[in-house]
C-alpha cells in the first residue's frame, strides 16, 4: 500500500519531469525561432532569458499539483552560457566561509574546496565582484521540500552570472532510494540547475528542513546553527499570500556577501 508521503513524492517527481519536458520543448522552440529570425534579417538574434523552474510559473499552469513538486532548479538562457567560468584561484585544499549580511540576520556557510572546487571558486569570484550585493532570496518552498532560494541578480528566478559550472560532490548524500531521491539534510546549501548536468550558475538554495530531492544538485556548503535558525524563521513565517511556494513573507535582502578562508 502506498503511503501518503510516498504518493506525495511520486507526484513531486511526476511534476518535476513535466517541468523538464516543458522547458526542453520551450528551449527547442526558442532555438527554431531564433534561426528563422536570423535568416530573415541577417543579424545575430540574442535569445532572451528562459524562465527558470525556480519562478514557479508551472504552478500557475497546473494548480492541482502538490507544492511538494517544487524544484530548486534553474534554466540559464544561451546568454548565461556565453562566458567561461572564472579561472581557478582558490586553494583547493582549504575550506572557505561565505557570509551573507541580510535583512533577516547574518547567514553563513562553510564550503569545502577539496570536494567542490569549481563551485567554491565561482562563489568566491562572484562575491569578490559584489555580484550578490543588493540581491534577494526570491523563493521559499514550504511543502514537499523546504528550501530558501537565493543568488539571482534579477530577483525573479531568471538570472545568472553569464556562465555555468560543472556538477560536483553528487554522491556525498548517498545512493538514491527506490523513489529516486536522497535526503538533503537541514543546513545543507546546494546549487540550483536546469535539471540537466553541469548547468549551475549563481542560484543556490538553503535547506532549512530535511528535504527529499534527486541527487542532481551539487551540495557544496553547510550552514552553522545560527544561520540555520535564521532560515528556519523565514520558513516559519511562510510565503507571501499564504501559498506553499513563492516569495518569502519575511523578505531576505542581501546587502553584502563575502568569501574568506575558514
Amino acid at each position: 500500500m502506498v503511503s501518503s508521503d510516498q504518493r506525495r513524492r511520486q507526484l513531486a517527481r511526476e511534476k518535476f519531469e513535466r517541468q523538464q519536458q516543458r522547458r526542453e520543448e520551450a528551449r527547442h522552440r526558442t532555438r527554431r525561432l531564433t534561426v528563422i529570425i536570423t535568416s530573415a534579417v541577417a543579424v545575430v538574434a540574442v535569445i532572451g532569458g528562459v524562465t527558470y523552474f525556480a519562478t514557479g510559473d508551472d504552478g500557475k499552469k497546473d494548480k492541482t499539483d502538490s507544492a511538494a513538486s517544487a524544484s530548486p532548479s534553474a534554466s540559464p538562457s544561451a546568454s548565461e552560457k556565453s562566458a567561461p567560468e572564472p579561472a581557478m584561484k582558490i586553494d583547493k585544499k582549504a575550506k572557505y566561509t561565505l557570509s551573507l549580511k541580510t535583512s533577516q540576520g547574518d547567514i553563513a556557510f562553510t564550503m569545502d574546496a577539496a570536494k567542490t572546487p569549481h563551485t567554491a571558486n565561482s562563489f568566491k569570484s562572484l562575491a569578490d565582484k559584489n555580484f550578490f550585493d543588493g540581491t534577494k532570496c526570491h523563493r521559499l518552498t514550504t511543502e514537499g521540500i523546504f528550501v530558501l532560494q537565493c543568488g539571482d541578480p534579477k530577483g525573479d528566478g531568471t538570472g545568472g552570472p553569464g556562465y555555468t559550472i560543472p556538477d560536483e560532490n553528487l554522491t556525498a548524500l548517498g545512493k538514491a532510494g527506490k523513489d529516486g531521491t536522497v535526503t538533503y539534510p537541514a543546513g545543507t546549501v546546494a546549487m540550483a540547475n536546469t535539471g540537466q548536468a553541469h548547468t549551475g550558475g549563481s542560484q543556490f538554495f538553503l535547506v532549512y528542513k530535511d528535504s527529499k530531492l534527486p541527487p542532481t544538485y551539487t551540495p557544496f556548503g553547510t550552514m552553522d546553527e545560527a544561520s540555520l535558525k535564521a532560515v528556519e524563521d523565514v520558513g516559519k513565517a511562510g510565503v507571501t499570500g499564504g501559498a506553499a511556494d513563492g516569495a518569502p513573507k519575511k523578505a531576505v535582502n542581501i546587502s553584502k556577501a563575502t568569501v574568506d578562508k575558514a
